[in-house]
């Protein structure tokens, strides 16, 4: 549990990646309530689930390529955390850096499989990528969707 704690702002990222990829070339409103359908949000709740399990997977092989580089996942995140944002700086020997970068680009080739199953779970199902991106948006801010969907993923 501590070991996936320390990854979640890479994970973090690769989620937020995974969303782009599917909603790519969609530009949605922000929406605050639409109207979901019963049925509908049954197939989001489906899709969502799956999506959940690819989730874990990922996580589960991002942090075995970390732990495969010889970098402990604290001194990862530092030295990930300090290139995503300008503001921290993480020293790091020449030897720290190599590994970081190996295990990157292990990550960055991970990446893409994992959002291509995403993105074909959602093609496989009643929605398209642009009314799922829609409704992942609209439970951002709709707390009575968000409320059925709860229900929904527990029956």
């Amino acid at each position: 549990m501590r070991i996936r704690k320390l990854l979640n702002v890479f994970i973090l990222v690769f989620v937020m990646g995974s969303a782009t990829v599917v909603a790519q070339n969609t530009k949605m409103p922000q929406q605050q309530n639409i109207e979901v359908s019963d049925s509908e949000l049954s197939e989001f709740a489906k899709v969502f689930q799956q999506m959940r399990v690819i989730n874990q997977e990922a996580q589960q092989q991002m942090i075995q390529v970390v732990q495969d580089s010889d970098l402990k996942l604290e001194r990862f995140n530092e030295i990930h955390q300090a290139n995503l944002d300008p503001n921290k700086e993480a020293k790091t020997t020449d030897a720290e850096s190599k590994k970081y970068e190996v295990a990157v680009t292990k990550l960055e080739t991970i990446q893409p499989k994992f959002q291509e199953r995403m993105k074909n779970l959602i093609d496989n199902s009643s929605l398209s990528v642009e009314r799922y991106q829609q409704l992942a948006m609209a439970l951002q801010s709709d707390a009575s969707l968000q409320q059925r969907l709860q229900e929904e993923l527990k029956g």
